[in-house]
């Protein structure tokens, strides 16, 4: 995928849903993985174009594992402009039992409490399209219910808006981006990595799509066009 592709997916996430505001001061979760730098070249650049005028700034919550290498990430965010905050935490010594139910949570307060302090109002996650699909699987599957995460939501208790500009891309796609553009992905330290039940479901879902091709195509338009209110166009 090109820039300019990414551009246009990307604007198409917020003007379908509405996500950016003017004045908005947005604050991108930066995971260090290829879909989260992808929404940053992708938010930087639709920054400088469109018409209603936002400020953005990146931050990475460091769980505190060794290894976790972010000065090239800093330096893509010097050259594209972007200001960039890092939070430290020991979040990796408060999860050795419980895994990625309460890392998430913990990791969202620490960056939802960084982009209050900083000013922001809304935060931006890149989740991808295969993410929302295998999201809608795993609620189907062992919920019993057709759901998945929404492409805006309104934290109740903070203000803050959180949005996916990111959600028409598909992994392919981001994975094309990152192999194009020499993304610096940060290796992933976590050993609960790859191991949970989504990695199933990616699994189940690529198993599927060998005999039926362009599943997850067809399982998104399902979530766009069918019944979840917040996923209508």
């Amino acid at each position: 995928m090109k820039l300019q592709q990414l551009y246009s997916k990307v604007r198409q996430a917020v003007d379908t849903y509405k996500m950016i505001e003017e004045g908005d001061k947005i604050a991108l979760g930066i995971s260090g993985g290829k879909d989260s730098l992808s929404l940053l070249y992708g938010l930087s650049g639709l920054k400088n174009f469109y018409p209603k005028k936002f400020d953005l700034v990146a931050i990475t919550v460091d769980l505190g594992y060794e290894g976790f290498e972010l000065g090239p990430i800093k330096k893509l965010c010097e050259e594209l402009g972007v200001e960039y905050h890092i939070v430290k935490t020991s979040i990796n010594e408060l999860i050795k039992e419980e895994g990625c139910s309460l890392c998430s949570r913990l990791r969202r307060g620490a960056l939802n409490n960084k982009a209050l302090e900083l000013g922001c109002n809304k935060i931006a996650y890149a989740h991808n399209m295969d993410d929302v699909v295998e999201t809608m699987m795993l609620s189907l599957i062992y919920e019993g219910r057709f759901s998945t995460f929404y492409p805006v939501t309104v934290y109740e208790d903070t203000g803050l808006k959180l949005i996916r500009p990111f959600v028409f891309v598909t992994n392919a796609e981001a994975v094309g981006f990152r192999n194009k553009y020499n993304l610096p992905v940060a290796t992933n330290p976590c050993p609960f990595d790859h191991t949970s039940e989504r990695s199933y479901i990616r699994e189940l879902l690529d198993d599927i799509n060998k005999h039926t091709s362009g599943v997850r195509q067809r399982l998104m338009t399902a979530i766009t066009d069918g019944t979840l209110e917040h996923w209508k166009k």
